[in-house]
C-alpha cells in the first residue's frame, strides 16, 4: 500500500511525536480466523485528531461472512472494530485494500485469485462500483498484496504480487498504469514483471510478498511471512525491495534491488498488511494469525 495515498494511522506530528499505538506493542483487533487483518487502508482521522478510522479486509470465503470492517485506532485504548455492509457481488478471500489517491471514499480491494473490486464507502456500507480481473495472471498465482502510487499530477499505477511459496516459487511482482472508466471499471496498462525472493523468513512455505507499500521517496517495501498452520507458529519480516516511480506522463519505472535490505523481523505474527504513514517513518502493520486472530502495530521502516 502506498504512502502517496492517505495511510492507516495518524501522523506523528499530530500526536506530538507519539504514534497512534505504542510502536512496540501489538494491539488485538480480531479474536479468530474470521476476523484477522488481511489488508488495511486509511479511512479518516478521528474528530479529536488523536487516532484514525481504517478499513480492514477479512479473507473469508463463505456467503454471508464478514468481508470488511472499520477499526478506530487510538493510542492507549483498545481498538474498536465495526463491521461494514458489503453491497454488491460478494468476493471470495479478500487479501488487500487500498485508498484511491485523490478520490475520497473510493477504494480498491483485491481477492486472492486476482479480482479487483472498485468500492465506494459511505457510512456503514461499501458499495461495489465495478470489478475486473487483474491483467497477466500467471499459472498458480495467489495474490495477497496491492498498492497504488501516483505522480504529482495524478497519474496512477498499481503494484501487486503473487506471494510465492518457499525456495521453489519466488514471488512475482507486477506493476501497471491504472485508470478508471467513467462507469468505474479498473483499467490496467502494460504490465511490468519482476521476481522477488525474501531474505527472511526462509521456511519451506514462506510467502515472499504478503503485502506491499511505497514510501514517500518511492521505496518499495514488502512484508514476508511464514505460516506453519492455523495455530502457528508464524514469522514475518519487512524488507526494502527496490524503487518505483510514476512520471507525469504516466510512465512506470520499477527496479528491484539484487540484495533486499531487511528492516525488521516479527516472530510470532503473520503480517499481511503494511502501509507507510505520510510525512513520517512509521508504517501500520496488520496480521492475520488464523485461529489466534488479528493484531495491528506501528513499525519504523518508512524513512528516506
Amino acid at each position: 500500500m502506498s504512502c502517496f495515498t492517505a495511510a492507516a494511522t495518524v501522523l506523528l506530528t499530530v500526536l506530538g511525536a507519539a504514534p497512534v499505538g505504542a510502536a512496540d506493542t501489538w494491539q488485538k483487533v480480531g479474536a479468530d480466523a474470521r476476523s484477522g487483518v488481511s489488508g488495511l487502508a486509511f479511512a479518516s482521522r478521528t474528530e479529536d485528531g488523536t487516532g484514525v478510522h481504517a478499513l480492514v479486509v477479512h479473507d473469508n470465503k463463505r456467503t454471508g461472512q464478514q468481508r470488511l470492517s472499520r477499526i478506530t485506532y487510538k493510542e492507549g485504548t483498545k481498538p474498536a472494530v465495526t463491521p461494514l455492509t458489503w453491497d454488491g457481488p460478494e468476493p471470495v478471500d479478500l487479501e488487500a485494500i487500498e485508498a484511491v489517491p485523490g478520490t475520497p471514499g473510493r477504494y480498491v480491494a483485491l481477492a486472492s485469485r486476482g479480482i479487483v473490486y472498485h468500492l465506494s464507502v459511505s457510512g456503514g456500507t461499501a458499495t461495489v462500483v465495478d470489478y475486473a480481473p487483474l491483467p497477466a495472471i500467471g499459472e498458480g498465482d495467489d495474490f495477497e498484496s496491492f498498492a497504488l502510487v501516483a505522480s504529482p499530477n495524478g497519474k496512477q499505477a498499481a503494484l501487486w504480487a503473487d506471494r510465492g511459496a518457499g525456495a521453489d516459487r519466488p514471488a512475482t511482482l507486477y506493476a501497471a498504469p491504472l485508470t478508471f472508466a467513467s462507469w468505474g471499471q479498473p483499467l490496467f496498462g502494460d504490465v511490468t514483471r519482476r521476481t522477488y525472493r525474501a531474505p527472511y523468513p526462509t521456511d519451506s512455505g514462506t510467502r515472499h510478498i504478503s503485502d506491499i507499500t511505497v514510501s514517500a521517496s518511492g521505496r518499495v517495501l514488502v512484508s514476508s511471512a511464514a505460516d506453519a498452520g492455523d495455530d502457528g507458529p508464524f514469522d514475518s519480516a519487512v524488507t526494502d525491495a527496490g524503487r518505483v516511480k510514476v512520471t507525469t506522463t504516466g510512465r512506470l519505472r520499477l527496479t528491484l534491488t539484487e540484495t533486499p535490505k531487511l528492516l525488521g523481523t516479527y516472530p510470532g505474527y503473520k503480517i499481511e498488511a503494511l502501509e507507510c504513514v505520510p510525512d513520517s517513518q512509521e508504517a501500520l502493520t496488520g496480521t492475520d494469525d488464523e485461529n489466534l486472530g488479528g493484531y495491528v502495530r506501528t513499525v519504523e521502516v518508512c524513512g528516506p
